[in-house]
């Protein structure tokens, strides 16, 4: 199954490694990313690659974890509800 992750916040020393290191616990592997920093604000876009028994809730609770403490909003959504909701 394919998801997308989002991340923002305070651009900070870590945010990419840490976001990173939690996906590779996760045995998620990163298909594509995109980052950029607007003023001082650290934004992230990645497109995962996720096991087909891969339990979604845990990974949201994970995320969610570091986040709080890299001091970020991570949010993680399957691709197809992603693609739905961003459609005209």
């Amino acid at each position: 199954m394919k998801a997308i992750l989002t991340v923002i916040g305070q651009d900070k020393v870590g945010i990419i490694a840490g976001v990173s290191q939690k996906l590779a616990d996760l045995d998620i592997n990163i298909l594509d990313v995109s980052q950029t920093i607007m003023e001082e604000y650290f934004t992230m876009t990645m497109m995962l690659q996720l096991k087909q028994n891969a339990d979604f809730e845990n990974i949201k609770k994970e995320l969610h974890s570091v986040g709080v403490k890299l001091g970020v909003k991570i949010n993680i959504q399957n691709e197809e509800i992603f693609n739905a909701m961003h459609k005209l």
